[in-house]
């Protein structure tokens, strides 16, 4: 039911949050009023080379200070602030939106190749399994979550979404099945630069958690979807898969389309399936993927969730609906299907 959205300037032209919240609200029957999100990369030019740790308190009090004395030990807190929000008639703000803008230390991961995002992977996972009252949502450079429990609309106002402006735009309206509607379960879920939205179902959730909470993720927010950005995480920033072959892990083509398949194409695809079957996913899912220079939708493998994408000029749409991409860019003419399984890739050319 999940309404999704999501579009990039290859040319890392700025749009601000106006379009994107209108394009969303278009899909409000696909969600409950129970959680919306939006992601915009390109959005804090002045600190764009540090992390943004974006966090809801319960209160200021002690998770504050505790979240605070961690960063300090494994970097410096260059700045912080409240996000600056505004009060909406249908929503209750239930937690406290707070910024940090950190920089690591790298010297405490002499060891790691990349030992930035290393430490921010740590702490995140640490701040959201041992600081009650505490949640970080948001943790790349130059990019920042903005979600909560409410309908697409309200959430935009809330954050007062066209005042920022982003070179690529994910947003998500959420209708909750199998987990209730909380603050933190809004989409979009990020980790580093990887921010992810979804519609369906991911039924093979406990298979990919135990798979990768071994490589040392910790999964804390109740939902499926969170499991994806650690998984592309893995996948391409550890494992170094290019993009297209990452989604070729996660959503792979079935036994019997490999076996007819010839030669080389055979043998990767053999091989993806048999090293990455802990990271396939099953079930009725939508997804699109950024990062700091891309965006990447795919579909399950026989498309139980609907998917289309458009083009127009400099930039790529992807989306559940074509109204909502029409409500972006009522000129667009290239319009289509993607096919069950397979990626569509919009990367930045500058």
């Amino acid at each position: 039911m999940c309404g999704i959205i999501g579009v990039i300037d290859r040319h890392r032209e700025l749009m601000d949050g106006s379009t994107i919240r209108n394009a969303l609200a278009v899909m409000d029957e696909r969600g409950s009023g129970e959680g919306s999100g939006y992601v915009a990369y390109g959005i804090y030019p002045d600190y764009a080379d540090l992390f943004a740790f974006h966090l809801f308190y319960d209160t200021l009090g002690q998770p504050k200070t505790q979240v605070e004395e961690l960063l300090e030990n494994w970097g410096m807190i260059e700045h912080d602030e409240e996000i600056p929000t505004c009060e909406q008639p249908g929503m209750r703000k239930v937690h406290i939106p707070w910024r940090y803008f950190f920089r690591p230390n790298r010297k405490l991961m002499l060891h790691s190749s990349t030992p930035d995002d290393d430490i921010v992977t740590r702490v995140v996972m640490e701040i959201n399994t041992t600081i009650p009252g505490a949640l970080v949502f948001s943790s790349g450079k130059n990019l920042g979550v903005f979600k909560a429990s409410g309908w697409p609309r309200e959430v935009a106002d809330f954050y007062r979404i066209q005042d920022y402006e982003g070179y690529i735009w994910l947003a998500h309206n959420r209708y909750p099945t199998n987990t209730s509607g909380w603050w933190g379960g809004a989409h979009p879920f990020n980790l580093l630069n990887w921010s992810v939205v979804h519609n369906g179902e991911i039924t093979s959730y406990g298979t990919n958690k135990r798979y990768i909470e071994s490589f040392g993720y910790r999964c804390s927010m109740f939902t499926d979807t969170e499991v994806v950005a650690y998984l592309m995480d893995l996948l391409v920033r550890q494992h170094h898969l290019p993009l297209n072959l990452a989604v070729r892990a996660l959503a792979p083509p079935f036994w019997d389309e490999i076996d007819r398949m010839d030669g080389h194409e055979q043998e990767l695809n053999r091989a993806i399936r048999l090293i990455y079957g802990s990271a396939m996913m099953n079930g009725p899912f939508a997804i699109i993927v950024a990062l700091e220079d891309s965006i990447v939708g795919f579909s399950d493998r026989i498309k139980l969730r609907p998917l289309v994408a458009g083009t127009h000029e400099d930039r790529l749409y992807i989306s559940s609906e074509e109204a909502a991409i029409r409500t972006m860019e009522p000129a667009i003419q290239d319009i289509f299907m993607p096919e069950a399984g397979e990626p569509v890739i919009g990367r930045v050319i500058a």
